[in-house]
């Protein structure tokens, strides 16, 4: 195993990102899925410079994006788009894509179970046969009841892989199976084999190690069933506006270029856009927290 991370979570050059992760000795990234944000040459140079490879990408599954759209030309965007963050790591070298199905928030179905099933395997196993032939792994992630109606356990998104192909794995995040799963661990084993990905985040969606969840036994049990990928950082503050507040320095106050898309993805998530020092005091406690257990 060893440690990455995401970098949707701020918004901030690439080259800022991969500088903080060489300073915490995180090995790889996973790059947003915003192809156009990220020319392969350009962005495999800024990895070469500072020696951090690409891991992977998330789908980022804003506005339109939606496999499990009724309107079929949505539908057929949504998969361009996937194909695309898919091509995207090819180009960049990298081994997986974690795609969430539906769009992140949206929680009202478009159709009946079956109908909804069907549209999304429909679609999964287009962008399947095209990181089959690019040697990109997809793994599907399941969220928590509250950000998707579709797919919120791992049971469900192993019945989801196995419907679209043998290559076809699952994404699993402490944050969502703390949430969701009746037994986390159990969940964790019950998906041997089939784990190509794992985002990291405590109970509260603070860093690891913020909160209360159990990172030795997380670590060991997914050592304990042969997952010998990355666990990739992905945590999202959520944002104290209170007097309380034990972070006074937590908000970025100065302009910053993001897309509004991107801005409602973050807020969305409860959190906001977070100042670099706070930002890389999180990733600094995920690398005092998970660093030593995965070199034990």
């Amino acid at each position: 195993m060893h440690l990455s991370t995401h970098n949707w979570m701020r918004a901030e050059p690439l080259g800022t990102t991969l500088r903080r992760n060489k300073q915490f000795h995180i090995e790889s990234i996973e790059i947003s899925g915003e192809p156009e944000q990220y020319p392969p040459h350009s962005t495999r140079r800024q990895l070469d410079e500072w020696g951090i490879r690409c891991w992977g990408a998330v789908t980022l599954q804003l506005g339109e994006r939606n496999l499990a759209a009724r309107d079929p030309a949505q539908r057929v965007r949504s998969v361009a788009y996937v194909k695309s963050v898919v091509e995207m790591v090819a180009a960049l070298g990298g081994e997986i894509v974690t795609v969430v199905p539906a769009t992140v928030g949206k929680v009202v179905p478009d159709g009946r179970p079956e109908e909804e099933w069907n549209w999304v395997v429909a679609a999964l196993k287009e962008v399947y046969e095209v990181s089959e032939r690019l040697s990109v792994r997809i793994a599907l992630e399941p969220l928590n009841r509250f950000e998707t109606y579709f797919l919120n356990r791992t049971d469900q998104a192993l019945a989801l892989a196995e419907a679209v192909g043998p290559n076809c794995g699952v994404c699993l995040d402490a944050f969502h199976l703390n949430i969701e799963e009746a037994d986390m661990f159990a969940a964790i084993r019950a998906a041997k084999g089939r784990i190509f990905d794992f985002h990291v985040a405590d109970n509260n969606r603070m860093a690891a190690g913020m909160g209360s969840l159990d990172w030795p036994r997380i670590v060991r049990t997914l050592r304990e069933i042969g997952y010998d990928g990355a666990l990739t950082n992905e945590f999202v503050a959520p944002i104290d506006r209170t007097p309380v507040s034990p972070y006074p320095d937590q908000i970025e106050k100065n302009p910053v270029d993001i897309s509004p898309e991107q801005r409602k993805f973050i807020e969305d998530h409860g959190s906001s856009l977070l100042s670099e020092s706070f930002y890389t005091s999180l990733v600094a406690k995920t690398a005092e927290t998970l660093l030593p257990l995965i070199r034990a």
